[in-house]
């Protein structure tokens, strides 16, 4: 009886665990997933870690709000810190869409339920493309199944560095996405730059009507030359923040350690 207790309550702590990460990180937490999947999917991986999960060294497997609460918190430092990749793709494509004057063209976005831009769709299409094409989301599954040795069950204490780590990290989406949009910018600016010229040398050029097409074709153009060279910004930008999600997350044994010798 004792040994089927302790399985539920690992199960039901890994269980938070689990849908914390499927909430916020990229690619699960698409509504084109349905509910009832993802609900299966989070179950079922419970269910199969439980048994080990409990049996490793400092594990806690009682079910107790601060225990819950903290399989919580890993569950969301994980998602929402892989969740900025996604931020990342909207925010490419809105430069790429200013530049390509399709600003006021919108979609409604299927992850965040909002309106957004149609060059935003475009990026986040693509990138969740690339993740899947390269077995990025095994990664984050695999990385989930050791987080739960880096942090045992119920010993997870979020720190204010954790908060401070994750908004630094927000604050480089804006140079993520200047950098993933580089391309495009700079042959859109070329060419407005080369209709300046022109205009100067002929007045009577319609610039307004020529500036607008010849950016979105040598936009696209490059847009598409470029796309050879996402797998390897994708993959490095979110094995960097998978990177980011571990490191902050065995930080908490070790403050806990120090605070037990101190």
């Amino acid at each position: 009886m004792g040994e089927w207790t302790q399985f539920l309550s690992a199960m039901l702590l890994a269980l938070v665990r689990v849908s914390g990460i499927i909430l916020f990180a990229p690619f699960f937490s698409s509504p084109a997933l349905p509910m009832r999947t993802k609900a299966v999917f989070v179950g079922a991986v419970a269910f199969l870690l439980a048994p080990l999960v409990a049996a490793l060294p400092r594990a806690h497997a009682e079910i107790g709000f601060g225990s819950v609460m903290g399989e919580l918190m890993v569950g969301m430092v994980y998602g929402i810190i892989l969740a900025l990749f996604n931020e990342t793709l909207l925010f490419a494509g809105e430069i790429v869409g200013v530049q390509f004057s399709f600003s006021a063209v919108n979609l409604l976005d299927p992850t965040s339920s909002i309106q957004t831009s149609l060059m935003s769709d475009l990026f986040q299409l693509m990138g969740s493309l690339t993740v899947i094409a390269a077995g990025l989301d095994r990664i984050v599954l695999a990385s989930m199944a050791r987080s739960f040795r880096a942090v045992p069950l119920g010993s997870y204490v979020l720190l204010p560095v954790t908060s401070h780590a994750i908004v630094q990290a927000a604050s480089g989406i804006f140079l993520a996405a200047v950098e993933l949009a580089a391309p495009v910018l700079a042959a859109t600016m070329l060419v407005e730059i080369a209709v300046a010229l022109m205009s100067r040398l002929s007045p009577q050029l319609p610039v307004m009507s020529l500036t607008v097409p010849l950016k979105t074709i040598a936009g696209f153009g490059v847009l598409t030359g470029s796309l050879a060279l996402w797998p390897r910004f994708i993959e490095a930008r979110f094995a960097a923040l998978l990177d980011m999600a571990e490191h902050l997350l065995q930080l908490a044994p070790a403050a806990a350690a120090n605070g037990m010798k101190g």
